[in-house]
């Protein structure tokens, strides 16, 4: 290890050393945090108007569509132009969505169907914001400096998740006029932050454009079995451990909670995330880092059969916390091993693969927890879904030997 990488690793504060990765940070927090406020105030309007986990599944299903959808164009366009400028232009897309769910508010015009509409629209604009942001942090810090940003790129996704959902809960029991208009600023504010970052250097894609070029990104992960393994193992522990659909249902039914207790509980999982990731900047994980991933995938299941059955609500948000502080550790290792094990010049393809596959655990783990809830009930869908997590976690590490056996996160070994 050279003397620069000795520094970085015992410098908690390395990635902001960077003037351009502080510039992304704060783009990263404002659009998260937005996303955070709309998340919670469009899940409980949905659930007030139709009573029916169902349309909370459809929430996260209109969403997923587009990445799945555009996989082929969005990777492509991050590694053929700008990563900044296509980042900066998904979160126009996403002002212009927030600026739509505040105008319904106000008229009173807030349906079902047009929401689905707009919520596809926000489905556009992440599927081509997710393979452009988490292409873009790796051109803005050098090598050794790398991990130490992966850590504080989570950290801006989880202080939102943390204050974001809370701050949702005020607002909407204000509001959902405040609670849509405050979104909507922020994103404007991340809008103009990521335009401000400086043009990074990037390996531009230059490929003759065909089919090949296109699939490439699938190419890739199929031969690299670490980044498949990680990249599978997010998307099948997610789809069926995913709960986060359902706090609606436990906010008003289960835990006889209100507004501000459902922002409580989406809060929870990254109060536990971010207290883990502030960690993880000063410990990084040096050894073993397959088996602790894998670990912390069984235990993140184990701990969401031990949300599903809990009706106390102090328990419920500690359970939470717990599981959004296991969640962190292997998401940490796996987005670290991705983007270490990938080369730059298919970076932004394999990225959007891995974002479909993301929103894939995500938005159809929400849309397969609404419609099991909907058919055999909320508590036993969320305890199915936990266990089928804590069985993917035993496959996986018996499927791909070669993630188990992942010594370090400084690329290959």
């Amino acid at each position: 290890m050279t003397i620069s990488e000795t520094n970085a690793a015992h410098d908690r504060y390395a990635a902001f050393r960077h003037s351009s990765f502080t510039r992304y940070w704060l783009a990263r927090f404002f659009g998260s945090f937005a996303i955070q406020i709309i998340s919670v105030s469009v899940g409980w309007q949905i659930y007030d108007l139709t009573r029916d986990p169902f349309y909370l599944g459809i929430v996260g299903l209109v969403q997923f569509a587009p990445s799945l959808l555009l996989v082929l164009i969005t990777g492509a366009a991050s590694d053929r132009f700008g990563r900044r400028l296509i980042m900066g232009l998904s979160l126009c897309v996403e002002v212009i969505c927030a600026a739509l769910l505040l105008l319904l508010t106000i008229t009173h015009l807030f349906t079902p169907a047009l929401v689905f509409i707009i919520l596809a629209g926000f489905g556009v604009g992440r599927a081509f914001l997710g393979p452009a942001s988490s292409s873009l942090v790796v051109n803005l810090v050098p090598a050794e400096t790398f991990s130490n940003a992966v850590s504080w790129n989570s950290s801006a996704w989880q202080i939102a998740t943390i204050v974001g959902p809370v701050a949702g809960g005020l607002l909407y029991g204000l509001s959902p006029v405040a609670a849509y208009g405050v979104a909507s600023a922020m994103l404007v504010i991340a809008t103009l932050s990521t335009f401000s970052i400086a043009k990074p250097a990037q390996h531009t894609l230059h490929e003759t454009r065909s089919l090949q070029t296109l699939l490439a990104g699938f190419h890739y992960i199929w031969k690299e079995k670490v980044v498949l393994g990680a990249i599978s193992l997010d998307l099948f522990a997610v789809l069926l451990g995913g709960a986060v659909a359902l706090l609606p249902v436990y906010a008003r039914d289960i835990l006889q909670l209100g507004p501000w207790g459902l922002g409580m509980l989406r809060a929870a999982p990254g109060i536990g995330a971010i207290v883990t990731a502030v960690w993880l900047t000063g410990h990084p994980i040096r050894d073993h880092a397959g088996m602790i991933m894998f670990a912390f995938v069984a235990l993140f299941g184990l701990l969401t059969v031990m949300f599903g059955i809990s009706d106390i609500a102090w328990l419920s948000i500690v359970v939470l916390a717990l599981m959004g502080a296991a969640d962190m550790i292997s998401v940490y290792i796996r987005e670290t091993l991705l983007q270490l094990w990938t080369p730059d010049h298919v970076r932004g393809r394999v990225n959007a693969v891995n974002m479909v596959f993301v929103g894939a655990s995500n938005e159809l783990g929400e849309f397969r927890a609404g419609v099991m809830a909907s058919l055999i009930g909320t508590v036993p869908a969320v305890v199915f879904g936990g266990l089928g997590t804590v069985a993917v976690a035993g496959l996986w590490a018996y499927w791909f030997p070669q993630l188990r056996k992942a010594r370090n996160l400084q690329g290959r070994t």
